[in-house]
Formats: structure tokens, sequence, C-alpha cells
């Protein structure tokens, strides 16, 4: 049959006889017996000790196929491990003179399942398998498949078409991977979207799928940092710069000189890795990371766009927002200003660098952007002056009251405030981070007041996934306001539902919330919130599926307080702000 001829296929041209060629003898011959006698002795194994040794395998019915296979696979192996030794000994030529000779014999095989490992096992091993080969083994399906990953890269190096529909799948999976952590239905503030080291990050699948099709090959190397630039600019999706940092630090780790230093990004990104895995810029490491910035020679600002995105990578925004809180609380305690601090000024520096990395790479315009010096006069202080309200507000609940009754908390914010959130990408990046920090300590005062804030800001921001996945976390912690009517509609009506409809995932954090909380929520409350989130007819099937699960909770009887079981760590007494002395 045609699998017979498959089977068998390329034995001709090597002078090596097959079924069809037994076919022929039989047709043409006087005494069958005789010519198949002889057609195997002429093409058995030629091994006189098994003259005797056949027949007795006959006696004891051992089939002769059953035979030549075990012998057969026998020699395979051998041919196997020969093919590994050859390929470590020797001069360089010769060994690669060898292989390559080996090659031309059997390549004609390749089609034979039971050769196909040698021939596959032998291109493994040389560096460079010759074109015309490589071109047959690229036309053809199963044998790409078959193929080691170490020809498949000398085939993709020159294939940027094949290699990106091999690359492609693998990033859509990497995205996917993060939106689900983003929008994930378990919401703490132990363990967010930030919590994995790098470390850990960097044995993601995908991550690990690409390391290993990259290798030590600087050109697919290249192939896939132009793909992720590529995908960056045209979806501005910041994952893409995660990956980009991981995958430098996955070959890192295996110390894969090759690329670490051809890529001029290592030492910084080496640098900042470590920041990122304490989540604070320590100053050794700020003045290292400088020195890169200051390093940079003319000529070659093309690192600029590739710095940049390292920086924009949200692990690294993250870290370089939450140094920047830290130290403004430390210039409070010390009666400092922002403009006195170079420490404070790098972190800046750096969050603008990432900030902007998607116009410098749209524009391929690589120089630093400028930074606005009303950031540093007049934004930084604006939010001292917010601790120090939080400050002054302690300490006058702790004096005894004379006559003047209780000094209400400061309910108006600046407008200056609200402006910079509107109109400057770094203000609004660290008023955002400031929020967070107020309301991980608890300090609903604070956030009430600033709230209103972060209806319209730069580009929507506030509205973004991993604000809002930060934000709906930390809100776990200030769960005993959600009983008070008040609360509920400052945080829902004042600020998730100005944007749930036209954002399709402020509506799905806000049901995530509400999924996690809703025992908490005054039920009067509760009620219209289920109406106002009722998914309409353009709703995609997240949001559905959400609202589905929340009726599903409230419809089942609530379980007393006593049953409502919390995290031990929140009964955790957080002080409402940290006094600078104490730091």
């Amino acid at each position: 049959g045609p699998g017979e001829a498959e089977m068998y296929a390329g034995l001709q041209e090597l002078g090596v006889a097959n079924g069809e060629d037994l076919k022929e003898t039989l047709k043409n011959c006087t005494e069958p017996l005789k010519a198949i006698e002889q057609f195997q002795t002429e093409n058995g194994v030629l091994l006189p000790s098994l003259q005797y040794a056949l027949p007795f395998l006959d006696l004891h019915g051992t089939p002769r196929l059953e035979f030549h296979q075990s012998v057969f696979d026998e020699l395979r192996e051998k041919l196997l491990e020969r093919v590994s030794a050859i390929a470590l000994e020797g001069k360089v030529e010769e060994r690669y003179k060898k292989l390559e000779d080996l090659l031309e014999k059997s390549f004609s095989l390749v089609k034979m399942p039971s050769i196909q490992p040698v021939v596959m096992c032998v291109m493994k091993h040389l560096p460079k398998v010759p074109e015309k080969k490589l071109k047959l083994v690229m036309a053809d399906k199963d044998l790409y498949k078959a193929c080691a990953v170490e020809v498949k890269r000398q085939i993709w190096q020159d294939n940027q078409a094949l290699f990106g529909d091999e690359v492609s799948p693998l990033l859509k999976q990497y995205i996917l991977e993060k939106e689900n952590i983003l929008f994930s239905n378990d919401i703490s503030f132990l363990q967010n979207f930030f919590s994995p080291s790098p470390k850990t990050r960097r044995q993601g699948e995908v991550v690990q799928k690409l390391t290993q099709m990259i290798g030590k090959n600087v050109k697919l190397y290249d192939m896939v940092l132009q793909f992720l630039r590529t995908l960056f600019l045209r979806t501005r999706n910041v994952h893409y710069c995660t990956l980009r940092a991981e995958l430098l630090m996955s070959l890192h780790d295996l110390e894969i000189s090759e690329i670490c230093t051809v890529d001029p990004c290592h030492k910084f990104t080496w640098c900042l890795d470590a920041c990122i895995r304490e989540k604070f810029v320590d100053n050794k490491r700020a003045r290292e990371l400088q020195g890169f910035l200051d390093g940079v020679k003319k000529g070659q600002e093309q690192v600029l766009g590739d710095l940049s995105m390292i920086l924009c990578d949200p692990f690294a925004i993250n870290t370089l927002a939450l140094s920047t809180i830290r130290h403004l609380q430390d210039l409070v305690g010390q009666d400092t200003l922002p403009r006195e601090s170079p420490d404070l000024l790098l972190l800046l520096r750096m969050l603008s660098l990432g900030q902007g990395a998607w116009d410098m790479i749209d524009s391929q315009v690589f120089k630093e952007p400028k930074m606005e010096a009303e950031l540093i006069t007049r934004f930084l202080p604006l939010l001292m002056s917010f601790v120090v309200d939080d400050h002054t507000f302690t300490v006058d609940q702790k004096l005894p009251s004379e006559e003047k009754g209780p000094i209400p908390y400061p309910s108006t914010i600046p407008e200056a405030f609200t402006k910079f959130l509107q109109e400057n990408r770094i203000a609004c990046e660290i008023g955002l981070y400031y929020i967070l920090h107020i309301t991980k300590q608890r300090n609903k005062n604070a956030f009430l007041r600033l709230l209103p804030a972060l209806v319209e800001t730069f580009s929507d921001l506030a509205f973004s996934d991993i604000f809002l996945h930060l934000l709906t976390g930390n809100l776990t912690l200030l769960s005993d306001e959600f009983a008070l009517e008040e609360f509920c509609t400052s945080l829902f009506d004042g600020f998730f539902l100005t944007a749930c409809s036209r954002k399709e995932n402020v509506h799905r954090h806000v049901l995530r919330l509400l999924l996690h909380l809703h025992h908490k929520v005054a039920p009067t409350k509760l009620e219209s919130l289920q109406k106002a989130l009722e998914p309409t007819k353009q709703s995609g099937e997240a949001v559905k599926e959400l609202y589905n699960q929340l009726g599903e909770k409230l419809e089942l009887p609530k379980p007393s307080p006593a049953e409502v079981t919390e995290t031990p760590s929140m009964e955790l007494p957080l002080p409402t702000v940290p006094t600078p002395a104490s730091r």
C-alpha cells in the first residue's frame, strides 16, 4: 500500500533492496523458495555466527521480522550515541565534516519512521545544516514538526514570518495570563498583581518557551524584541514591556553571555530587577542606575528607546512610584523640599522616561523627556501638605478638646491637585499611588477627601486595570465602612459608576469588588447598585458572568456577622499614618 512505499522511501537510491524488489524477483523465477532464500542471504545481517543462530530462533517460533527489528533498534541506539559522540570529539572542522557526510548519506531516508530519528540527530548537532536540506525540511510540515529546536532556529533566523507564526500565540497567551490576574476574583491586599518576585515570574511558561526557542541566537532574540516593540506600539499594552525585561533576565539567569553582553540594557535591567525584588530603590542602586542613564553616549541615544521600554514595565513603575511615596514621607519628617533631594529627582527622571516610552519609540526621537519644574516645585509639596494635614488632624484628636469642639478633617481639595491629575502624566501616576497608600493605611478621611479628583485623570489612568486592581484590593481593608450609606455613595456613585457605562473594565472591577464585599454593604445601597450595574446589550460575556454570580450570591441567606471569617491579618490595628520621627 501507499504506507509501505513511504516506509521504504529512499532505500532504492542507496542501492538497498526493498519489498518491491522481492516481488519482481518472485515474478520472474522458477523456484520461489530458492529465490527467497537467496534474497535473505543477500540482504540479511552479515554475521557468520548468525548462520546457525537464525534457524534456532525459527524453531522457537520467533519471527524473523521481530529479530531484525530488535537488531535494528539496537543498532539505531548505538548510532544515535555515536552521532552525539562525534559531535563532541576531534577537531571542529573534522567532526562537522563527518556529520555532514553522514547527513548526505542518510538524508534520503528521512521519511522512513525508523531512520528519521538518526537523521534528525545528525542535523541537531550541525551548527550549519546545508541550506538545501533546511529548505526541504521547511517545505514538509511533518519534517518541520519533527525537527529539533536547534534545527528550527537555523530555519527561523532567515524566515522572520515563520518565526513570527511560532511566537505569536505565545505572546497572546502571555497577555491573556496578565489580564486574568488583574481581573481575578480573589481580591486581597496581601496578594496582588505585583506580589510574585521577578525570579518566580520568569519561570512562567511563555518566558521559558521563548528562552528555549532563542537559545544563544542573537538574531532570534533581536526578532523577538522587534515583535515586542511593534506590538507595544500597535496596542500600547504595557505587559509587552514586562516581557521584554523578563526575557532578558531569563537569559541572564542562564548566563547566556552571547546575548547578555550585546544587549546594551543588560546591566541597567539587572540592577532595576534587584530593586523590583525589594520593591524599593535604595541609595546605592539609585547611584548605579543614574550612572547608566548619564553614561549614554552621543550617537548611542537609541538605547534610550530600549531603556524607556524597560522602565515602562508596570513592575518597574510600581517600584519607582512606591519609592517616591516613601521619599516624600521622609522629606516631611526632615523638613526638606523635593527639589533638594537628588534621590527623589532621579526617581522622577526614571518615571518620566518610562512613561514616555510609547512616544519615544513612536516618534523615534531619542532624548529624555523634559521634567516639568511645576511637578517638583508645586505638585509634590502639595502631596506633602496632605501628609502634614493627616498629622495635624491626628494630633488634634489627641489634644484635650477646649470649648472649640472637635476640629473637622479638611474636606476640600486644592484645585491645583485636581488640575495636575488631569494634565500631567507623572503627577497623576504619583497621585494615584498616594491614594493607594492612604487606602492601605485605612485612612478613610483622606481617601474620601481625594476621591473626587479621580473622576477625571490624565488619559483616564484612574480607570486603568492595574490601578483598579490595586484599589479594590486595598479597599478590603476599609470593608467596615461599606455599611455606611455616605461612604458607598462617594465610592460608587461618585467614582465607579461615573465610568461604568463607557468602560467595560470598570464595570468588571466594581462587580469583582461587590462579589467580595456584598455582605458588608448597606442593604438599600446594595439593591440600588444591583440595578445600576445590570449589564446592557453591549456588555461582554465577562460582565454578564460576574453579574450572574453576584445575583446568585445575593439570593443566598446572608451569613450572620459572627460567621463571616476575615483574614486574621485584617485585624491588625494599622496606624492611620506613620509619624516621621519613628521612621
